[in-house]
């Protein structure tokens, strides 16, 4: 997914909340990856402070589910 630079920033956030939001549920980044169906090395990517990946909304979506947390939780950013 091409991603637009300008949000960089906004990925990188949305990345540490889902770590946040993982570890508050004590999750693994395996346990996670499992959950969703997808690969471990999905989520490293997503997390990690110094990458930005973008992901869709149905991806941002299940994340939210498989974390037990409403989507916005994600998306909220106080300035």
């Amino acid at each position: 997914m091409k991603m637009n630079i300008e949000f960089k920033d906004n990925y990188i956030k949305i990345g540490l909340k889902i770590s946040y939001y993982r570890k508050l549920k004590s999750l693994t980044q395996e346990q996670l990856a499992e959950i969703l169906d997808c690969g471990v090395s999905f989520i490293g990517q997503i997390e990690a402070p110094n990458i930005y990946k973008a992901i869709s909304l149905d991806t941002l979506f299940k994340i939210a589910k498989a974390l037990e947390i409403p989507p916005y939780k994600l998306l909220y950013f106080e300035e």
